[in-house]
């Protein structure tokens, strides 16, 4: 009685693979990735559905785009980092040449430029210095590239942006870090969610009100501000800050994502777009800190809210770059 015949295929395929290593072969793996630049992750490609049908007008329709790997920063860029750049360049930022940027009035709840604020005093003279391991703000998008091309790198697009949120792997979780802003009583991300009274705004520092009140399930994440860079973890694929504490420059053109085809030609009028959202988003005022949302901004703009973090693109083989 013959032998069946996957018992058939089994045989030749365990005598192909024995005869690869008497011969000295050996079965091809997969390759392993690239060693990501220090402070940077690998980013492998993938297809990624960026958008929301459950999000505003501004994130349909959703649609399927394929991402080439790529490394991006783990970390925000933090105010040490930008200071470097600056003392090795002598940069001045758009902030400081227009002398004055945007910030939130605590008390009134409305934007107000406020002078001479800039990226090492975001409130403006007379109040405290921005934390050197806090992100840097009132870095304009021009400030932004200006630093990634120091640093021989540049932004990210903004579907590089969600496909590293998605962790890679299109996961449709509206976190970066999964399902929930919440996790065991501890906030995942610094946002706005049941905002403090704002008797004092001290840069960076915890509000003792709400850091009691991080005990509580339904405490928020204890900053009125920004945070420390990496304080709230990492996703799986080890970022940080993919959520909460500053909004993101990318190097995309803000568009309708039904136009994302046509051509384009911007305008003094354009706006870059930023991702991830802030220390001022909540659910009830523009969730911002969810992957698919969107905000944007002209290029030229600063404000004490929006920070950035670098990408690099992997060498392709042969590239000894």
């Amino acid at each position: 009685m013959a032998p069946p015949r996957f018992l058939l295929r089994r045989a030749r395929a365990a005598c192909a693979v024995a005869s690869l290593v008497a011969a000295g072969c050996r079965p091809e793996r997969a390759p392993s990735p690239p060693a990501a630049p220090e402070g940077m992750v690998y980013v492998p490609g993938g297809v990624v559905h960026v958008g929301s049908t459950r999000g505003g007008p501004d994130e349909r329709p959703v649609f399927a785009a394929r991402v080439r790997p790529f490394f991006l920063d783990r970390r925000l860029v933090a105010v040490a980092q930008f200071r470097r750049f600056v003392e090795s360049t002598h940069y001045v930022t758009d902030a400081e040449r227009f002398g004055d940027a945007g910030v939130m009035d605590p008390d009134t709840g409305e934007w107000v430029l406020v002078s001479g604020a800039t990226w090492h005093h975001p409130l403006g003279p007379g109040t405290p210095p921005a934390p050197d391991d806090h992100p840097v703000t009132q870095v304009s998008w021009r400030d932004a590239a200006a630093y990634a091309r120091w640093a021989g790198r540049r932004l990210p697009t903004e579907v590089e942006w969600e496909h590293a949120a998605r962790g890679a792997v299109d996961s449709r979780a509206p976190y970066a870090w999964g399902d929930r802003l919440v996790v065991a009583g501890r906030y995942m991300a610094n946002t706005g969610e049941l905002a403090a009274t704002r008797d004092t705004v001290h840069m960076g520092e915890p509000d003792p009100a709400r850091r009691a009140a991080r005990q509580h399930p339904s405490a928020d994440d204890g900053h009125l501000m920004t945070s420390p860079v990496g304080a709230y973890g990492e996703t799986r694929l080890r970022l940080s800050d993919m959520g909460g504490n500053v909004w993101e420059w990318t190097d995309s053109w803000y568009r309708p994502y039904a136009d994302r085809d046509a051509p384009y030609v911007p305008t003094p009028a354009s706006e870059r777009v930023q991702r991830g959202g802030s220390f001022l988003c909540s659910t009830d005022f523009c969730h911002g800190y969810r992957v698919s949302a969107r905000s944007h901004a002209t290029p030229e703009t600063a404000s004490f809210h929006v920070g950035f973090r670098t990408a690099a693109d992997v060498p392709e083989p042969g590239d000894h770059r």
